[in-house]
């Protein structure tokens, strides 16, 4: 199923936009290879570095983006049992320090990514063509399983390019 990106809540636009990739299973593949990539390439001595003092160090910033697929993917497996409970948001500033992120080896960081990116796409390929179209509400916001599967390579690859552009660039 394709994304109708005018049916794309306001505040997800900006993660959706990344996704050049119209097949849903290919971008998840996509974007978690790229991931994967930048990941092992991080120096270890950069793990804990943020590039402004109150912003997240590279290792939280990791575990963020596992917390948001995390609950992307429980949102997309509600509405697509058709549960229409209204999904309350989430404040990423209040999980991030809860993540452990100092914690967990760059290393393992990496394979948990690659665990739960697999998870991600055998839940997608498990949704038939009208569970994908289902809808539901989730942050006050009405939003598609398709649509919250773009999400994920999106918020990812929004995240991944403040790595590069911002923690890793050379100085």
């Amino acid at each position: 199923m394709l994304l109708n990106l005018d049916s794309v809540p306001a505040a997800y636009k900006n993660y959706v936009k990344h996704i050049d990739e119209p097949d849903l299973l290919q971008a998840l593949r996509i974007s978690g290879h790229r991931m994967q990539e930048l990941v092992h390439s991080i120096p270890a001595a950069k793990t804990d570095w943020a590039y402004a003092p109150g912003k997240w160090t590279i290792r939280e910033v990791l575990c963020h983006i596992m917390d948001a697929e995390w609950i992307f993917a429980y949102r997309a497996l509600r509405f697509a049992r058709n549960d229409k409970t209204a999904l309350s948001g989430f404040e990423e500033n209040d999980y991030a320090p809860q993540a452990n992120a100092s914690g967990r080896s760059l290393q393992k960081i990496a394979s948990e990514m690659a665990h739960l990116r697999a998870s991600t796409i055998d839940l997608f390929e498990s949704f038939t063509p009208e569970m994908l179209s289902r809808k539901g509400t989730a942050s006050g916001k009405e939003i598609s399983v398709v649509t919250l599967g773009f999400v994920i390579p999106g918020h990812e690859t929004h995240h991944r390019k403040i790595l590069q552009e911002r923690y890793l660039i050379a100085k």
